[in-house]
């Protein structure tokens, strides 16, 4: 259980480095176009494996999601992809955990 807990927190926290590279205006437009894919491929019900295979499919929404993400994050300058974890890692500290 803690192994899947620790997953759970790591998929928070690149959904949240995701959504600080949309917005941050320095970030190309390579990545943005990266992590919208990420984004667009959980949405749409068009799959590589279809969501109605209970654990394949959402398997595979998670490696695509994960390797896409990783593609945009390689894909920003390295100072603003520190300055943007940085600033991610400050606000997780800073939001009241339960």
């Amino acid at each position: 259980m803690g192994k899947l807990v620790r997953l759970w927190k790591l998929a928070g926290r690149q959904a949240r480095l995701a959504w600080a590279v949309l917005r941050d205006a320095r970030t190309p437009w390579s990545a943005k176009a990266a992590t919208v894919f990420a984004l667009l491929y959980v949405l749409v019900p068009a799959d590589v494996v279809t969501d109605f295979m209970p654990v394949l499919g959402w398997l595979d929404d998670g490696l695509v999601v994960y390797i896409l993400l990783q593609l945009a994050f390689k894909l920003l300058p390295p100072e603003l992809y520190e300055s943007v974890r940085v600033k991610v890692e400050q606000r997780g500290k800073a939001a009241p955990s339960n």
